[in-house]
């Protein structure tokens, strides 16, 4: 192989390494203030080369404001050079809706057309209260509040959850 050769491969390899990658983005539902670099943590960050430990200290400062153990859902962006950010959104709906409703898990048989079981009820304000709080996540900004209200009404029908006013 002459030495031109060799240069001109050489510069490939150089260019082909100075290629910016794009960063990888994971979704993850963590119990607030309890993360620990079990799964799902762990695993989801080992992978990426991140430190899980560095991610669980920080998350967990940040929801040190939530009741612990509460569903959290968070969107964690990865950078080439590992590292990352993340941002947390509220809990799921059908979370709030079994707290606000003091049930564990909704009906197995929600229509009541069909001779389904109630799991629960729930007030209309509760409802606009869980409204509130899903209106500030990233996909629901700018979405009215009564358009929210509707689909967690939806949410609870299919819980088997009745909405009274």
């Amino acid at each position: 192989m002459s030495k031109a050769t060799t240069t001109a491969a050489a510069q490939l390899v150089r260019a082909d390494q100075a290629l910016p990658t794009m960063p990888n983005t994971d979704r993850l539902v963590v119990p607030a203030g309890k993360a620990t670099a079990a799964p799902p943590v762990g695993p989801a960050l080992g992978a990426r080369g991140v430190k899980s430990i560095d991610f669980v200290k920080e998350f967990n400062a940040r929801t040190s404001s939530l009741t612990p153990g509460t569903p959290t859902p968070v969107k964690i962006t990865i950078q080439p050079d590992r590292t990352f950010t993340f941002t947390i959104q509220s809990p799921p709906t059908s979370y709030l809706i079994r707290q606000a409703a003091g049930i564990e898990i909704g009906s197995g048989t929600p229509n009541k057309a069909a001779g389904g079981t109630l799991a629960g009820t729930i007030s209309l304000k509760a409802v606009y209260d869980i409204a509130k709080i899903k209106q500030g996540d990233q996909g629901l900004k700018g979405v009215e509040l009564e358009s929210i209200a509707r689909s967690i009404v939806g949410s609870c029908k299919s819980a088997g959850v009745q909405v009274i006013p």
